[in-house]
């Protein structure tokens, strides 16, 4: 078992680093408008491209776990980052920039899968709950580090030398993940069997065709979106200009999304399992939480009071954990051999929904900014922000529509058990 805690914890670190990396462009989307001189569409164009790649990545890479290991493929991810960080702090045009945002989303979709795959090779079925809702729980300390220390770094040592930092720690991460993690406990590296197109055909087919993944598949897009942009891109700029803080401030409640992260993962991971038969109700309520704070911040006369932004953080934080509950869909409703399929298909919901949001946000910030910059105004704020509720409206009506589909699967399971066993 110390191997084992072992490998977790260097995969986690691998994880944690690569939302780091994810995030650091958070609190720096200001200083990228002046760098690059660009608009808000364009600095959109770099959260979008990284997690269109990010979602592009999710099936593609279950695949490669299931031939090449987990460990080959984290230690890919890990090199890519590296790579991808350090030119993103030497580059100085749009496009160079935009490529290397481009691989840190390669990089950053390599990983996640590659942890849970590893948790499930190295622990009991019995601790392999908890231990996913922890691991999806601690990374989020990455995106901690992009807040404040990040604001700092790049306030105090300039663009070029905070990235290369990152960087660097990242060459750290890469070798220890090729010392200490393995595949499983008998071997380093474990090959799968070669895949052909009619085998990944079949399987993505079928884990789709069960309504458990497209209701695990509404569940993440519909939870976890407000919380992405926010930390991904436009929170600090926000609550910079749209409600007057100060940098220090704005980014203290970007940290404070990620410490609602981290408090509520355990939470409901221990609510779902002890009431599976609420999952969706969670997902619900939840959801209808973070519309209506939501609501009232951007109906606010005004700039919204620090608590009612404290208490934004929070439900849109929750949010992040609420979407994992579509991954315990799939384990209920897929077998073992259709899992990793399963989990990639819902793993790009939310990322998509994500990847919607930042563009029209910075759309619509762009049209009610004449002659561009990043002089945005608390109202294009407001317009901006509103683009959240067609997504929102889309993804509630699916949760409801799938989740009366499954229990109507699940009853003629009953049924039909019931009947065999008095048959």
């Amino acid at each position: 078992m110390r191997r084992a805690w072992a490998v977790w914890g260097v995969a986690l670190v691998a994880y944690l680093l690569a939302i780091f990396h994810r995030s650091s462009l958070a609190v720096a989307g200001l200083a990228a408008t002046d760098r690059f001189d660009i608009t808000a569409a364009q600095l959109a164009t770099f959260t979008m491209l990284q997690l269109l790649v990010y979602a592009g990545m999710q099936i593609p890479v279950g695949l490669l776990v299931d031939r090449f290991g987990p460990r080959n493929v984290i230690l890919c991810g890990a090199v890519v980052l590296t790579a991808a960080q350090a030119g993103f702090a030497v580059a100085d045009s749009y496009a160079a920039a935009l490529g290397a945002r481009l691989f840190v989303g390669l990089g950053d979709a390599m990983t996640f899968i590659c942890l849970l795959r590893l948790v499930v090779s190295w622990f009991p079925g019995r601790r392999v709950p908890l231990l996913t809702a922890l691991s999806g729980t601690l990374g989020q300390l990455g995106a901690i580090a992009a807040a404040a220390p990040m604001t700092w770094a790049l306030g105090n040592l300039g663009w070029t030398r905070a990235y290369l930092v990152a960087a660097a720690v990242s060459v750290v991460v890469a070798v220890a993940v090729a010392v200490v993690v393995h595949d499983a406990p008998d071997r380093r590296s474990r090959r799968g069997p070669q895949l052909t197109f009619a085998a990944v055909r079949s399987s993505l087919t079928a884990s789709w065709s069960h309504p458990g993944t497209r209701l695990g598949f509404w569940m993440h897009f519909v939870s976890q979106f407000s919380a992405t942009a926010m930390t991904l891109l436009w929170g600090f700029p926000f609550l910079v200009r749209g409600e007057g803080l100060s940098p220090a401030r704005a980014g203290l409640l970007l940290s404070l999304v990620v410490v609602a992260i981290m408090y509520s993962g355990p939470t409901i991971g221990w609510v779902i399992g002890r009431h599976p038969w609420h999952r969706s109700t969670t997902v619900l309520a939840i959801v209808w939480a973070i519309v209506g704070v939501w609501t009232a911040v951007l109906l606010w006369p005004g700039p919204a009071p620090f608590w009612l932004l404290v208490l934004l953080t929070q439900v849109i934080g929750i949010g992040g954990p609420a979407s994992m509950i579509g991954f315990d869909l799939a384990r209920t409703s897929n077998p073992a051999e259709r899992l990793a399929s399963a989990n990639g298909i819902i793993n790009q919901a939310g990322f998509a929904a994500s990847l919607v949001v930042v563009v029209a946000i910075g759309v619509v910030l762009d049209w009610q900014t004449p002659g561009g910059g990043s002089d945005y105004s608390p109202r294009a704020f407001q317009l901006a922000m509103a683009t959240q509720y067609p997504v929102w409206a889309l993804g509630l009506l699916q949760v409801w529509r799938y989740r009366r589909r499954v229990r109507a699967v699940v009853d003629r399971e009953e049924l039909t058990a019931q009947a065999r066993a008095e048959g």
